[in-house]
């Protein structure tokens, strides 16, 4: 069968969670099911022993993997970076290891890629759950808000600078754009997928959000980055968040990385 053109990046930055192996199995058999498979998968570690041995003794079944150990900054956004750098593809994916893609994804991107050649990256439908896997809500689906977005389907700037809530993670997105626009900024702790958003739109990269549900994903796992910034040891402050989110709209201007710090306000 053809493929897409899409190499899917999957950073771990450890396995240290209760239900990482069963996780880490669904994140992968979602690829395997895939309708229309992928190019390649890559997987960027830490190096940590535990997950490297069980990155390397995983059962792939033909698909494509490259194992890329990350010997850098473990963030998020760096192991990203890191995986989109090495992928062989036209096109990037990110994959959270807990979350999933829905099995005609890829099949639907390939269409959509092939009907709108103007367009540099394809936004799911994503469906957020908890824990539990109980459905919270759904991600994106407000490019579809006639209050929000006078361009139907299509992200802009103007919508993001009014609503926050949209997603990267299942998004495909052409290498090229990607790595033209700067990549995530590791430097913007809380808001760096926001602040990316805000970067694309400002340098008029067009991106549309497929109406049909693409992936799946879990809102607020305990340990993961957002919930140690609510609630673990990195949790923020209100005035902590509303300087990332101002942080976020002030850093889009420009395309390199720079060194922001929070520093609390004297009263």
């Amino acid at each position: 069968m053809e493929k897409v053109d899409v190499s899917v990046i999957l950073p771990i930055e450890s396995s240290k969670h209760v239900d990482f192996d069963d996780y880490f199995n669904k994140a992968v058999q979602s690829l395997l099911i895939q309708i229309t498979p992928i190019n390649e998968l890559v997987i960027v570690h830490s190096g940590e022993d535990q997950l490297k041995s069980k990155i390397e003794a995983y059962d792939y079944s033909g698909l494509t993997v490259n194992i890329i150990q990350n010997d850098g900054e473990f963030d998020f956004a760096s192991q990203v970076n890191l995986g989109v750098k090495n992928a062989k593809s036209k096109w990037v994916s990110v994959l959270e290891f807990d979350d999933e893609y829905s099995s005609i994804w890829f099949k639907n991107v390939k269409e959509y890629i092939q009907s709108y050649p103007e367009v540099d990256g394809f936004l799911p439908l994503v469906v957020d759950t908890d824990e539990k896997g109980v459905f919270v809500g759904f991600t994106n689906e407000a490019t579809f808000a006639v209050s929000l977005n006078s361009d139907m389907g299509y992200l802009n700037n103007e919508t993001l600078l009014n609503y926050q809530n949209f997603q990267t993670s299942g998004m495909v997105i052409k290498k090229s754009t990607y790595e033209n626009s700067g990549g995530f900024k590791p430097s913007v702790k809380l808001t760096f997928v926001y602040e990316f958003l805000l970067r694309l739109t400002y340098n008029s990269a067009k991106l549309m959000t497929i109406p049909r549900i693409g992936y799946k994903h879990m809102n607020l796992r305990r340990g993961s980055i957002f919930w140690n910034y609510k609630f673990g040891d990195n949790n923020l402050t209100d005035d902590e968040v509303s300087f990332w989110i101002d942080s976020a709209k002030k850093e889009h201007f420009f395309t390199t990385d720079r060194n922001l710090k929070y520093e609390p306000q004297e009263v």
